[in-house]
């Protein structure tokens, strides 16, 4: 849909919309009419998006990461890892008003404070998003077969087994593509919020059962083990980049856990909520950011601790795994997981989208502004701001993108070292070092800004290269002293 032409004045970049000043001087100093985007996404929608962002199947870990320390030493992590990310997607939030009028990207805000490397963080941001859709694919793959035969087992008899198409997991990742296509191919990251609602209705479903199962043990069930309040085991160095990267949506970057290996970048999905939100002031991405991360985090912590206190130091890598898939109950739980995985697929393939879009666009010459162009949503002016993707390059970089995800995920099957390493790095990098370095880097000679929060910003940017040394690190040592980790089924 088209906007209405021309440039309003500069806003408070904090209350105004989104808006800043640099916003309103490229769009006055363009050779014409500038087309306008105004957002049209509720507090509700953005918040459900983000949500749906963090909060994937590497809850599924958390109870282990309980195990490994104690209830109250595992908690208070879980807490520290949910303000830490809060923390950077606030610098974020607060950097990108200082892009192009509901224009914020990476791309963009690299570009006013480490303009040469621009390119390369949206360039890392889209490989890290693919091999996210990816293992999202293989997740839907290696799941859908065991949902399938325990459901079959439940409604028909226990002696018959369902046909040998049912069970192989390529069939089901074709099946669906007919689902995630289309949804792939939507433009607007609030277009998939009712996917989102679905898929956290799929968490609840879970929160339900450990809670559940808790009370009333179902028949079969492994004996629980020791509880304790606290005590630290060796597993800890391992499970604590759990807790750390379920924040990030890089759950998983345990070694031990071969269920799925989930890398999902939450910070590249906050630019496209800032981007959409109607009234896009820093008073209601916090909202956005607190709503979404405070959700996560008493999520994590319910599933954690209920299904630590069920199954104690017996608690295996997959919580879910744990039950006896005999029960209608549980078999209900996986399904929910796999549309939980289905349903933010998309949400990968979007921000993908667009930065593999400012990748191709990097160090083309600017266009001249066109004033009722109906065939894009946006022009560029003689600043070089960048346009709204035409059609025919929307079609083809999102048709590229899900037809070689396909393809990968139809042939392997595991994803866990390659995917380990990218999300130790890139997921600490997107998630901590550069919001840090940004929000510092733009504010250091600003007199008007708080020293305490861009010493604050440059902690958060200290921290993050920590995480990524010391996570790097114990993958590399993982490689040539493997451990066999807890079970997993």
């Amino acid at each position: 849909m088209v906007q209405t032409y021309g440039v309003a004045p500069a806003r408070d970049e904090h209350e105004g919309g989104g808006e800043s000043e640099s916003s309103a001087l490229l769009g006055a100093a363009g050779a014409g009419k500038v087309l306008k985007r105004e957002g049209h996404a509720t507090l509700t929608s953005s918040t459900s998006n983000l949500a749906n962002t963090i909060i994937g199947s590497g809850m599924l870990t958390f109870p282990l990461a309980l195990a490994s320390a104690g209830i109250i030493p595992g908690m208070i992590t879980c807490v520290f890892s949910g303000s830490v990310a809060a923390f950077g997607l606030y610098l974020l939030a607060a950097a990108a008003p200082r892009a192009p009028h509901r224009r914020a990207s990476f791309f963009a805000i690299a570009d006013l404070t480490f303009p040469r490397a621009a390119v390369f963080f949206d360039a890392a941001i889209a490989i890290k998003c693919f091999g996210v859709s990816i293992s999202y694919l293989i997740i839907i793959k290696s799941l859908l077969p065991n949902v399938v035969e325990s459901l079959y087992h439940d409604l028909t008899s226990p002696d018959t087994n369902p046909p040998a198409w049912a069970l192989d997991g390529r069939n089901w990742i074709t099946v669906l593509m007919v689902i995630l296509v289309p949804l792939a191919f939507l433009r607007r990251l609030d277009s998939l919020r009712h996917t989102s609602y679905i898929a956290l209705f799929s968490v609840a479903y879970l929160v339900l059962i450990v809670i559940v199962c808790y009370f009333r043990p179902l028949e079969g069930s492994t004996p629980r083990g020791e509880v304790h309040l606290i005590k630290f085991t060796p597993n800890f160095v391992s499970t604590f980049p759990i807790q750390v990267f379920a924040f990030t949506c890089a759950q998983n970057a345990s070694p031990f856990y071969h269920f799925a290996v989930l890398f999902a970048d939450l910070s590249a999905q906050l630019f496209p909520i800032f981007n959409e939100l109607k009234t896009n002031s820093q008073r209601r991405m916090n909202i956005v950011i607190a709503t979404s991360i405070g959700s996560a985090t008493l999520t994590y912590e319910i599933i954690a601790v209920f299904g630590y206190l069920t199954f104690g130091s017996k608690v295996s890598a997959n919580i879910i795994a744990m039950y006896p898939s005999t029960s209608l109950f549980i078999a209900v739980g996986q399904l929910a997981i796999a549309i939980l995985v289905m349903f933010s697929y998309p949400l990968q393939v979007h921000p993908c989208r667009n930065c593999l879009d400012k990748v191709f666009h990097f160090g083309t010459p600017a266009a001249k502004p066109v004033a009722g162009d109906e065939e894009v949503e946006e022009v560029e002016d003689e600043h070089g701001v960048h346009a709204e993707m035409s059609p025919l390059k929307h079609t083809v970089l999102t048709t590229a993108i899900i037809a070689s995800g396909f393809t990968i995920a139809y042939f392997v099957d595991d994803l866990q070292m390659v995917l380990s390493f990218v999300g130790a790095t890139g997921s600490t990098t997107i998630s901590f070092i550069l919001p840090g370095l940004f929000y510092w880097q733009m504010t250091r000679n600003d007199p008007s800004a708080s020293k305490a929060l861009n010493r604050a910003a440059l902690a958060l940017a200290a921290y993050g290269s920590f995480i990524l040394v010391f996570c790097l690190s114990f993958n590399i040592w993982q490689l040539f002293h493997p451990v066999a980790g807890p079970r997993t089924h």
